[in-house]
């Protein structure tokens, strides 16, 4: 017992320290970092091995103030200050120029986020659509967690092709907040779809959904 608790001890250093540094091999899709003076949030964090080299790990990570993305590589055992985040429920209400406002649906204290925070999620905000505000320990915004799903309207996209499958080729479709998406061919425009928050994918359409 003596032993496995030394090396569960050993483990657990390498991943996390007393001052909340994790390695990078750790990192997820949402968690947020401080590195020199500045949060930087996870978008993306694949494992890569290079042909006979070692194992690296590729990030896409976004400036949580500027909303610059940058993509990074980063050795498995490097080290970054995780930022412990809280989250609230909140609603979207609407958007004004570069700014966009969210209602806490229990305070009903209301938020307002830049553009340059949000990023690519600014394409998925649907009216009345819930998400989930970060903020950090001193109670600043990061900004937003979407679903994982949301239902979108075809705004413009080719005219439909009679007997078409989902096993088709494809085209690309433009949706009511600008987000292009591609589509099956059958797809005409007007009709509602669901859309997948991750990788902007389509998954179906918003009526073959179970109710």
């Amino acid at each position: 017992w003596q032993d496995l608790f030394e090396t569960y001890l050993v483990c657990y250093n390498l991943c996390v320290d007393k001052e909340n540094f994790m390695q990078a091999i750790n990192l997820k899709k949402g968690m947020i970092f401080s590195q020199d003076g500045k949060l930087i949030k996870v978008l993306k964090a694949n494992h890569h091995k290079p042909g006979k080299g070692n194992t690296v790990m590729q990030m896409d990570l976004r400036d949580v103030k500027s909303g610059a993305v940058v993509h990074k590589t980063m050795r498995p055992t490097e080290k970054v200050d995780l930022v412990d985040i809280t989250k609230r429920t909140a609603q979207y209400l609407y958007g004004e120029g570069d700014v966009y406002t969210f209602m806490d649906t229990e305070t009903y204290d209301q938020y307002e986020v830049s553009a340059d925070q949000l990023g690519d999620d600014v394409k998925f905000l649907m009216p009345n659509i819930m998400v989930d505000m970060e903020f950090t320990g001193d109670n600043k915004i990061i900004g937003i967690e979407l679903p994982s799903t949301v239902e979108m309207t075809v705004k413009e996209t080719q005219p439909e092709i009679k007997g078409a499958t989902v096993a088709g080729g494809g085209k690309p479709a433009t949706m009511e907040t600008g987000l292009v998406v591609q589509v099956p061919d059958f797809i005409k425009e007007g009709e509602k779809l669901i859309i997948g928050t991750e990788n902007g994918d389509y998954k179906s359409r918003a009526d073959s959904q179970p109710r």
